[in-house]
């Protein structure tokens, strides 16, 4: 394989990989126009300021210090003061266990 030939294929990868991955956002800007990520794969990070469970699913409010958004999870949610990074789907208009939500993020994936 010619040199030109490695640069092109791994250009290609790199492509793939940066549009794969979803854009990192504050969540102060979420919060200010959060119509504009409906339904897009983002990803938020900060430390967890409350959280509760019911049944299987939960939910915990995360502050990355421009602001703080729910994130609902389908399993166990952090404890209070973890720092968390999580991936998923911002939806407006959500309700659980009696509780309203104007803007959440619904959790695919979360590392610590």
């Amino acid at each position: 394989m010619t040199k030109k030939n490695v640069l092109v294929v791994v250009s290609s990868l790199l492509i793939v990989f940066l549009l794969g991955c979803p854009q990192q956002k504050k969540i102060g800007e979420i919060n200010r126009d959060p119509q504009r990520y409906v339904n897009k794969d983002i990803a938020v990070k900060g430390t967890v300021t409350n959280s509760f469970s019911a049944l299987v699913t939960g939910a915990y409010e995360l502050d990355d210090g421009t602001g703080k958004l729910w994130v609902l999870s389908n399993g166990g949610v952090p404890s209070k003061g973890t720092r968390v990074g999580v991936r998923g789907n911002i939806e407006t208009g959500f309700a659980l266990g009696g509780r309203s939500f104007g803007t959440i993020l619904r959790e695919k994936e979360r590392k610590y």
